[in-house]
């Protein structure tokens, strides 16, 4: 049953030094609040989990959170580089990272795995690919059926996930709609589960096939942050901030620039500011 808790609250309580965590959500949804709470709490040596780690993520490991990370690319959609991931990589900068590359295939797959309580993910993957030579999590198994060689990887099983969603109701249930990734699959899969949200209402009203609805069982603790995606989107409240974006990759490229936005903008601001800082769709603009 999912407890309604406040940010600072369910970071504390859920997510420990050295746990595997995934803070998912892919263009849409992004759950920077949540993760800028665990760089305020100082989180460290956590396997940070991700399909497309973007800008949070830059943050996370620019901060000193992490220890691994595994993904399938890393970038800042639209711009470029991540500057304090390759930082950290190439100089070790603030500390060293170790990286566990798949493609988005082998990762959708293995968060499927987990969310079915298997062992791996079997998936067509891999052909002719050159990840192989540098990650031995990924396998080959011959098909007892037919023969075929498929891609086997491990299922991912995060001690967190930690998503962003448009609504939860009285009861604990969460609604997402518009696009979606591997939010789902994250939370079956993960021990425990954090979602924060842009309201909570009495009961979802005017449901339409393009949403998906996570049952108050599966999640841990919900958390009201409105604003909680930004600069990434919420479909039906807020737009992408692209400037934000674009910005970032000037303050990333310098160790010193990062520090001084990072100060300004996490240490010393509080989940509420997230609200303050999108601005709500009005009629006519697109979702």
């Amino acid at each position: 049953m999912a407890d309604f808790l406040s940010l600072s609250e369910a970071i504390s309580r859920y997510l420990r030094d050295g746990d595997r965590v995934a803070f998912e959500g892919f263009s849409h949804l992004i759950p920077h609040a949540a993760a800028h709470e665990a760089i305020r709490q100082e989180k460290k040596d956590l396997t940070l989990i991700r399909m497309t780690p973007d800008m949070i993520y830059d943050q996370l490991i620019g901060m000193g959170c992490a220890r691994k990370m595994i993904f399938s690319y890393a970038g800042n959609p639209g711009v470029g580089l991540l500057h304090r991931f390759r930082d950290a990589v190439e100089n070790a900068w603030p500390q060293a990272l170790e990286l566990e590359e798949h493609s988005h295939s082998a990762m959708a797959n293995a968060y499927g795995g987990g969310a079915a309580g298997l062992p791996c993910a079997l998936f067509r993957g891999y052909i002719g690919a050159e990840l192989k030579r540098v990650n031995p999590n990924v396998k080959a198994i011959t098909c007892p059926f037919t023969g075929e060689e498929l891609a086997a990887v491990p299922a991912l099983n995060p001690d967190l996930a930690v998503i962003h969603a448009q609504k939860a109701n009285r009861k604990g249930d969460v609604l997402i709609e518009g696009i979606m990734a591997a939010q789902k699959e994250a939370v079956l899969a993960a021990k425990a589960a954090i979602v924060t949200v842009e309201e909570v209402v009495e009961d979802f009203d005017g449901l339409h096939p393009n949403l998906c609805i996570l049952p108050h069982w599966t999640i841990d603790a919900i958390c009201l942050v409105p604003g909680g995606a930004h600069p990434s989107y919420a479909q039906g409240y807020y737009q992408r901030d692209n400037a934000a974006y674009n910005e970032w990759d000037a303050i990333s490229k310098d160790r010193e620039a990062f520090q001084i936005w990072m100060k300004k903008n996490v240490l010393e601001a509080g989940p509420e500011a997230f609200a303050e800082r999108v601005r709500p769709l009005r009629v006519g603009d697109a979702a």
